[in-house]
């Protein structure tokens, strides 16, 4: 590549002919006299009329075909686009040289419609026609029909179908199958509706369908608004792919995952993949590692369909409509609540102490959003900030969009109002880095019963090396040392009283760590502390495996234009301000070291020093002069402007909702997965540094499925190694105590492995 940039520069060297244009580094275009030449390696190859359009698209569509430039090359270079000259290969391989003549414009000796036919395929399209039959009706085709409403700006109205009352449904009382296929102990054919029930009080839907690969009755039952939900009908098989994701069942259902998406959402509609098992398949998906709805292309759908009981998954443009129907209900906030609770009845002790922090997420689309600091890449970029609540074990309780990247000090009390909703009256911790460092913040804080752990920020006085200390301690299993040195600190003009744990590092550095909890031991402050980087190890991990800043849609939402930011007028003001300082401290420095170096036989007075330098003098001055310019000029412009008044068309964001929706899940996908790293650490030595890798290979590895009338077994493939297998079968022991049935059925799952032969 470099050796070819080299040649490419000296073929555009300045002794050229004018009108020459570079293709690449071995074919030129030479236009002259109204004529184009077209030269390779030296030999002309084409030459023809400047105004010959036929003739200069077979000169591009040959360069390419004959694999002298790339296609990319080749449109700039003639000063169009790659897809145009796709266009003419597609119109030279279909009819040769003379399809190359096709002129700009409507075709010639094709009719336009006129404005009575406009009004026509209007008023056929508004009684429910389709494209076909109103182009069949016209004598035009469907591809001009279909251009004509793109242009009069058509939308199709989709109403939504209703459930049919059952008074209007016809009377069909055949033998209903069951999930597994055996006759089902209700007559009614729309016992799917009502009847059924599991053990969660779910209601359980009913198939009429008896082949488990086959679901066509479910799906006209579907399109004619009598089912909700497909109901789970497996088959039994031999190593079915990823079926070992079943393993993470019984922490997706302890979440509460599916019982409060029903609670919330309700329903989206009648649908062969309804709510349940849209959520379900987006969960799988995650644990999977289909990091986006695109991932599914490239897995047979079938196989995904088998775990989830259905002849097939979803496919990505039914994910995507699904997501775009929830995102529509706007409940994602609602949702994120249900679980959070459920999270705090399951887990309450976990919730004494909390991490919070923001991760921020990059943006690189065509949008103009705010900036905010991006401390990953020391970088300043368009992006939106997410402040997540991660529990006493870094689990991930909630997570709330902030509104225009706003820092940690402005959320926080958004943040722990939320905290309070779910935990009550309890005395929370509260766990944050230097970003929400504020005195004031601090005393607000506390006076509404929160206790605060963070860094000290800021200049502070060093604490003498006399006063500290070697403390050792054994915290959560792990024994921890720290050299730490306790004391009280007086903060706000002496108005907030804080307890200040420092530690010294074996380099001399010292970390001066601030707390309202008195009662705790220096180590373990410390060691809470520093435990904060659980969470920002768990922002890296769901950013590699989960995708966590993929961009789910692209669409955009009208933003606040009153919505104040900082000014960039004045940031350019600081920045000349900064330079001007910088210039003045380099004179100073150089006429002090002058004033040092001062001969005093030669200059005995100031004033003939000043008279010997007194071009630097000058400087010095102009350069003070120029900082009370900027500071003066600084001084008229406001901090803060409206964001209409700095962006240009209009103010946007981008629409959170199904952003937040697939966040949750990932949320509750990690939480499963978490759920079964602590059951296997019992089980398996390196759980610290391979747990986690360990349950992903598990749920990724294929499975047998065996159905039984009461029993959904699962009988995994043996692992790597006799150890790990050793260890999920010691998982699989437990879970199987809990007795986990699967969602939308009456089957309880049971699981094992295979035999290694």
């Amino acid at each position: 590549m470099a050796a070819r940039g080299i040649q490419r520069e000296l073929i555009v060297a300045p002794d050229l002919p004018e009108g020459t244009q570079v293709v690449n580094d071995r074919c030129l275009i030479r236009t002259r006299d109204g004529h184009r030449l077209v030269i390779v390696a030296g030999i002309v190859f084409w030459q023809y009329a400047v105004g010959d359009r036929m003739a200069e698209a077979y000169a591009m569509v040959s360069l390419v075909d004959l694999g002298w430039a790339h296609q990319n090359d080749v449109a700039r270079a003639f000063g169009c686009s790659p897809r145009t000259l796709r266009r003419h290969q597609h119109r030279f391989e279909d009819g040769g040289l003379a399809a190359l003549g096709h002129g700009s414009g409507y075709p010639k000796g094709r009719r336009r419609l006129t404005e009575s036919r406009r009004k026509l395929v209007q008023r056929l399209k508004a009684e429910g026609h389709s494209n076909r039959r109103i182009a069949q009706r016209i004598g035009v085709s469907e591809t001009a029909i279909r251009k004509l409403l793109r242009r009069m700006g058509w939308k199709e109205k989709k109403p939504e179908q209703a459930l049919l009352p059952l008074a209007d449904v016809p009377a069909m009382k055949p033998e209903l199958p069951s999930a597994t296929g055996s006759p089902s102990p209700s007559g009614d054919a729309n016992s799917n509706l009502s009847a059924l029930h599991s053990t969660s009080g779910e209601p359980l839907p009913v198939t009429m369908d008896t082949d488990p690969a086959n679901r066509v009755f479910d799906r006209l039952m579907a399109c004619l608004g009598l089912l909700d939900d497909a109901a789970p009908l497996f088959r039994s098989g031999t190593r079915v792919p990823g079926a070992g994701v079943l393993l993470a069942l019984p922490g997706l259902v302890d979440t509460g995952v599916f019982d409060c998406a029903r609670d919330v959402y309700g329903g989206i509609g009648p649908a062969f993949y309804g709510l349940r098992t849209t959520i379900l398949a987006l969960l799988f998906m995650a644990l999977l590692r289909l990091k986006r709805p695109e991932s599914l292309k490239e897995h047979p759908p079938e196989d995904l369909g088998r775990i989830l009981g259905l002849d097939r998954a979803p496919e990505v443009k039914t994910v995507r409509r699904k997501l775009s129907r929830l995102a529509a209900l706007r409940r994602a906030s609602e949702f994120g609540r249900a679980l959070a609770e459920r999270r705090v009845a399951l887990r309450g002790a976990a919730m004494g102490l909390l991490y919070v922090d923001g991760h921020v997420r990059v943006y690189h689309g065509r949008h103009k959003l705010p900036k905010t600091h991006v401390a990953r890449m020391r970088l300043s970029l368009p992006a939106t900030s997410d402040y997540w609540v991660n529990d006493a074990a870094g689990d991930p309780l909630f997570v709330v969009t902030a509104e225009a990247n706003a820092g940690l000090v402005k959320m926080l009390p958004v943040v722990l109002g939320e905290v309070r909703a779910l935990v009550g009256d309890r005395r929370v911790t509260v766990v944050f880095d230097r970003g929400g460092y504020s005195p004031k913040l601090f005393r607000k804080l506390i006076g509404e019963g929160f206790d605060i752990l963070t860094y000290r920020k800021g200049r502070f006085r060093r604490v003498p090396k006399a006063r500290f200390r070697e403390h050792r301690s054994v915290i959560d299993g792990r024994e921890v040392t720290y050299t730490l040195a306790d004391q009280e600190v007086l903060l706000l003009e002496r108005k907030l009283r804080l307890r200040q744990v420092t530690r010294l590092s074996e380099d001399g550095h010292q970390t001066p760590i601030l707390t309202s909890r008195r009662e705790l031991s220096a180590v373990e402050v410390a060691y809470r502390m520093f435990e904060r980087w659980r969470q920002e190890n768990f922002f890296k991990y769901l950013r590699q495996e989960y995708a966590l800043d993929a961009l789910v849609d692209y669409n955009v939402e009208p933003d606040n234009p009153a919505r104040e930011v900082p000014n960039p007028a004045r940031a350019a003001i600081d920045a000349k301000l900064k330079e001007a300082r910088a210039e003045l401290a380099k004179l100073q420095k150089e006429y002090g070291g002058k004033a040092f170096a001062n001969p005093e036989k030669a200059r005995r007075t100031m004033r003939g020093f000043k008279i010997a330098h007194g071009k630097l003098g000058q400087a010095v001055r102009a350069a003070m002069k120029r900082i009370a310019q900027l500071e003066t000029r600084r001084a008229t412009v406001p901090k803060r402007v409206p964001v209409r008044a700095v962006v240009e068309g209009d103010v946007v964001k981008l629409a959170p909702e199904r952003k937040h929706l697939t966040n949750l899940l990932k949320m509750v996908a990690y939480q499963a997965e978490s759920a079964l790293t602590r059951r296997v650490a019992p089980h398996y030595r390196r759980t610290g540094d391979e747990g986690r890798t360990l349950i992903q290979s598990a749920l990724a590895s294929a499975a047998d499925l065996e159905v039984t009338d009461q029993e959904l077994r699962v009988r995994l493939v043996p692992l790597s190694s006799a150890h790990r297998t050793r260890a999920i079968a010691a998982v699989c022991v437990e879970l199987n105590e809990t007795r986990t049935v699967f969602p939308g059925s009456q089957l309880f799952l049971k699981y094992s492995f295979r035999d290694s032969g």
